[in-house]
């Protein structure tokens, strides 16, 4: 009968799980041979043990548990494990539980050479009286060897090869063995073994162990604990002494205690000391992924979520997400991220103290570092969970009877880095037609008349602003009607000036500026409109009509405060390996750089984005080195609120259904929105417009307390 075969890839699909339950769910009891046997299995067989040696054993590592922390080191936001581990040198460890694992797996290690003569002879012997398996004798040298392989495998089979109960495993394991101890220390051997053993209850490896059932490390072990510890490898799950009643733990650390004695590891009095203790656990649980983030930086767990979006799309981490995730998940990576504690309180408190997350409504902010991409607070009206039972009725009357709403709990992507499309952005667009223009060498004082409403030389597409088959928008208010600049129609906002300025510098100019600096088109609408045929016919982009989220448009405006160099937004500051150096990544051109090391590129000409910033300026009160704001802006409480030099936009769109802010300086630019996410026809109405303002303002404000001001640089004249 053939036997059933997975292919390579849906093999390596189901890798992680195959380990995770042979490890977990099955402690062999192999059967002993007389080491006469190495030498009577055949001459083909034994060159086929020796040439399938893994040469690199000693290079093997186990999966380790990934740490991710706050840009401060030192805050721990969670950690990402398929195998809870974290390698601990020998010398990190307590004496107590190195000798407890010799006295309970291998009373003879310091004594054999990989294996062990007189246990094999004994075991046989026993196995033969028995007529089956009532004795091993793998020594602790073969017992690392078996997991080591397990941990190395790349394939189900070589997991099964390295972990079946057959003669020709067990003798490849004692060939392996014998080798491996010419090579390695008896220190190293016994290092890497307390590294890779299972103890049971998800703790692999002494640190874990240590950690889950103690809360401790590995070197605060008392001879008590130690004993507790080694007593569970020998079969993890029947010991446990957390799920299962004690007096089973407690008869086998005995047992070890026992065997402790015998080999003068502890005297007579102290082992019956010991003996007589209950065993006292002080569980720990800890964290796995964005879910398990802890309830104290419950709003980071969004942060976490972008994260991890982050690291699954980044080719030097593997070829597929899949293997990237696992990678994360098994790398023993320290992760630094770039997320600064005290900026995430400070927009978070400033979220919620505008919006509750019991609204419908999700207001949000991110603040991102200009010349380094990094995003430094991803804050929003939410609670990140995945336990949707209690939420609020569905904003869309449709959905209403069928589904909930997504507050207060979600684990959406609201602020970016994940799915969804984002949310329309109004006349914050109009900084994209504004820079193209610039960077094709148009001044800050190109003028246009600018009446109510304009027929443009768009297609209206049969909307309500329409005439003729043309596209003509009006503007908010019949105050912004007369000659205006780009400082005065920016701090205005203009319509139909920006309409005759796209038309000037080309749709299709403004919608490619706009890509350069990170902006993607998720919709299938904006995907036709952003198309090469249709780009030039996109008037209406110039008004926001396009689906970013608060991510994109925070890293797009931090590349103009940055005078035009654009940075890929990253939420990492520094990723470790487990030895310490910094990881490395492959790059397209084949070389080597830091996978935490910023992305960045100029992108637009840098007189022309400090132009932009100048007319930016006016928006928010503040007054541009060059021009003139023309008297008033829709924004101008920014400057007095902030105290220092600041620029930015604001952005509403077609009955206020949604509100935006984007305002910089030179240490960060934030993107504040209100919006539902459930239903886009839910408008938030103008009496709330002005939420995403204040919002930046007093984070900025906050944010840059007794900081140094930074000025902007001014344009040339010759761009003014």
């Amino acid at each position: 009968m053939t036997k059933p075969t997975l292919s390579p890839s849906e093999g390596n699909r189901f890798l992680p799980l195959l380990r995770a339950g042979l490890i977990a769910g099955v402690i062999l009891a192999a059967a002993a041979y007389p080491l006469a046997a190495i030498g009577g299995i055949g001459a083909k067989a034994t060159a086929d043990l020796v040439r399938d040696r893994p040469r690199d054993l000693r290079h093997t590592s186990p999966a380790q548990t990934t740490y991710v922390y706050g840009a401060d080191g030192k805050t721990l936001l969670t950690t990402f494990y398929e195998e809870h581990r974290k390698y601990t040198p020998i010398g990190e460890m307590s004496p107590y539980i190195q000798q407890a694992i010799v006295a309970s797996e291998d009373s003879r290690f310091y004594k054999h050479n990989g294996v062990d003569a007189k246990g094999v002879a004994r075991a046989f012997v026993a196995n033969q009286q028995a007529g089956g398996v009532s004795q091993g004798a793998s020594t602790l040298t073969m017992q690392y060897v078996r997991m080591a392989l397990r941990d190395s495998a790349q394939t189900p089979l070589e997991v099964q090869e390295a972990t079946e109960q057959t003669s020709i495993r067990k003798l490849r394991e004692m060939r392996i063995a014998l080798d491996l101890e010419k090579e390695m220390s008896k220190t190293e051997i016994l290092e890497r073994y307390l590294n890779s053993a299972y103890f049971g209850h998800r703790a692999y490896g002494i640190y874990a162990a240590s950690e889950i059932f103690f809360s401790k490390t590995p070197k605060d072990l008392s001879p008590v604990e130690a004993a507790t510890l080694a007593g569970l490898v020998k079969a993890p799950s029947e010991y446990d002494p957390a799920v299962n009643d004690q007096k089973a733990a407690t008869d086998r650390r005995n047992y070890v205690i026992d065997r402790m004695r015998s080999m003068g590891y502890i005297s007579p009095d102290a082992a019956a000391a010991m003996q007589a203790e209950p065993i006292k656990l002080k569980l720990s649980t800890p964290p796995n992924d964005c879910a398990s983030v802890s309830e104290d930086y419950n709003s980071w767990g969004f942060f976490c979520d972008y994260l991890k979006s982050w690291w699954s799309v980044q080719p030097g981490f593997g070829t597929n997400s899949l293997e990237r995730l696992d990678k994360l998940r098994r790398g023993g990576y320290k992760i630094v991220t770039s997320i600064d504690p005290k900026v995430q309180d400070i927009a978070e408190k400033h979220v919620l103290a505008k919006e509750s997350a019991s609204s419908p409504f999700a207001h949000g902010l991110v603040a991102v570092e200009p010349g380094t991409g990094r995003v430094k607070a991803m804050a929003v009206n939410r609670i990140y969970s995945l336990d949707s039972t209690e939420n609020g009725p569905h904003s869309d009357p449709s959905k209403r009877a069928r589904m909930k709403g997504n507050y207060p709990n979600t684990v959406n992507p609201l602020l970016g880095g994940g799915d969804l499309p984002g949310y329309q952005a109004g006349s914050t667009f109009k900084m994209f037609v504004m820079l193209a223009a610039l960077d094709a060498g148009m001044p800050l004082s190109t003028a246009y008349d600018s009446p109510f409403r304009i027929t443009s030389i768009y297609p209206g597409g049969g909307t309500t602003s329409s005439c003729g088959g043309l596209w003509c928008p009006s503007n908010a208010s019949a105050a912004m009607t007369g000659r205006q600049t780009m400082w005065s129609g920016f701090g205005k906002s203009v319509n139909t000036y920006f309409v005759q300025l796209e038309q000037a510098v080309g749709a299709d100019k403004a919608v490619a500026l706009a890509e350069r600096l990170g902006l993607q088109w998720r919709t299938d609408v904006d995907k036709r409109q952003a198309s090469p045929e249709k780009r030039k016919e996109w008037g209406a982009f110039v008004l926001g009509v396009s689906d970013v989220t608060p991510l994109e448009m925070a890293n797009a405006y931090a590349a103009i405060a940055a005078d035009g160099r654009f940075c890929e937004a990253i939420p990492v500051t520094s990723i470790s390996n487990p030895d310490g150096t910094p990881t490395m990544i492959t790059t397209k051109s084949g070389g080597q750089v830091e996978a935490a090391k910023p992305r960045c590129h100029q992108e637009v000409n840098a007189d022309a984005a400090r132009a932009a910033t100048d007319a930016a300026r006016c928006p928010t009160g503040d007054t541009p080195a060059r021009g003139s704001c023309g008297g008033w802006s829709t924004a101008d409480s920014v400057k007095g609120t902030v105290g220092r030099p600041v620029a930015g936009k604001t952005g509403t769109t077609d009955s206020t259904r949604s509100a935006w802010f984007v305002g910089y300086t030179p240490e960060y630019a934030m993107a504040s929105f209100l919006a539902d996410p459930d239903n886009p026809f839910n408008a938030v109405g103008d009496a709330q417009s002005n939420k995403p303002v204040s919002t930046v303002s007093d984070t900025l404000r906050d944010a840059l307390k007794d900081q140094p001001v930074r000025q902007f640089a001014p344009p040339s004249l010759t761009i003014s």
